[in-house]
């Protein structure tokens, strides 16, 4: 039967750790991830370029990895949920949620009956292509999925207590490059009226005892946002990661003199070369 751990892991009042990926959807991808300690992938539709076909594909090498494959839908319509889902997401993000009624209409699409109206279709990815009693198939994927909306605007943080109070919605997503462009001041993370904003999500999310998730820059970010509440962490996407630890890796090695060595040292070995 499918489960979801980092559901499972944040309704307990735990916290996940993971990783955002945009660019990099190889075999090899989920599996790193896991060897790397991530508990789940969130794989961006959005602003991606990712299909459908991608999206089958990177959910089964993830499940395949023991990492749980949530996928952030390309647009907030619910009418993009089925098709995820029936691949093997087992957790949806919808952008730019503004309401309450965006945020039901999410819900009602991740549950079957009677918690939604998720369509029936079964020995798919989902179900990992296997029979069984359609009924226990259904209960336990309604425990499986993980529901998420991604507030990332004005609108959206003043609505926040109301999408926030929603049955079955799981999860807020502070978005904070959006939320700052829609307040005017794209990338003004220290205005106050930036943080005025993300507080008020924190709030929300808190006062309807609800995680709240958040896409850290790197570790040290990530163990910040832990301690003002959020439970749900991305550690950047993975062209930031690569990008990021490539370029302290070429920082150190053309930081030093050509021919010299540190007292004490010696030349790591290099396949034969002198």
């Amino acid at each position: 039967m499918v489960e979801n751990p980092v559901r499972a892991r944040l309704l307990r009042g735990e916290a996940a750790f993971g990783v955002m990926a945009f660019e990099f959807f190889t075999p090899g991808l989920a599996p790193t991830l896991a060897a790397a300690g991530a508990e789940f992938v969130l794989l961006d539709m959005e602003h991606s370029g990712l299909g459908i076909e991608g999206v089958k594909a990177q959910c089964a090498f993830a499940r395949a990895a023991g990492i749980v494959p949530m996928v952030r839908i390309p647009a907030p319509q619910a009418a993009l949920v089925p098709p995820i889902l029936d691949a093997g997401a087992l957790g949806i993000m919808m952008p730019l949620v503004e309401s309450a009624d965006q945020a039901r209409a999410l819900v009602a699409a991740c549950r079957y009956r009677p918690e939604g109206h998720r369509g029936l279709a079964f020995s798919l990815a989902h179900d990992h292509y296997a029979g069984g009693d359609p009924a226990a198939k259904m209960a336990t994927a309604n425990a499986a999925v993980l529901t998420i909306a991604l507030v990332e605007s004005a609108v959206g943080v003043a609505a926040a207590a109301e999408i926030a109070a929603v049955p079955g919605l799981d999860m807020l997503w502070l978005g904070h490059f959006d939320l700052s462009d829609s307040l005017g001041i794209p990338g003004g993370f220290a205005d106050p009226r930036y943080l005025a904003a993300a507080a008020a999500l924190r709030q929300a999310a808190l006062a309807a005892g609800k995680p709240l998730g958040w896409v850290a820059g790197d570790g040290a970010e990530a163990a910040a946002a832990l301690r003002a509440g959020f439970r749900c962490l991305c550690i950047g996407h993975e062209v930031v990661v690569l990008r990021q630890a490539l370029a302290g890796a070429f920082a150190t090695a053309r930081a030093a003199r050509p021919g010299k060595e540190s007292p004490g040292t010696e030349s790591p070995s290099m396949g034969g070369l002198p």
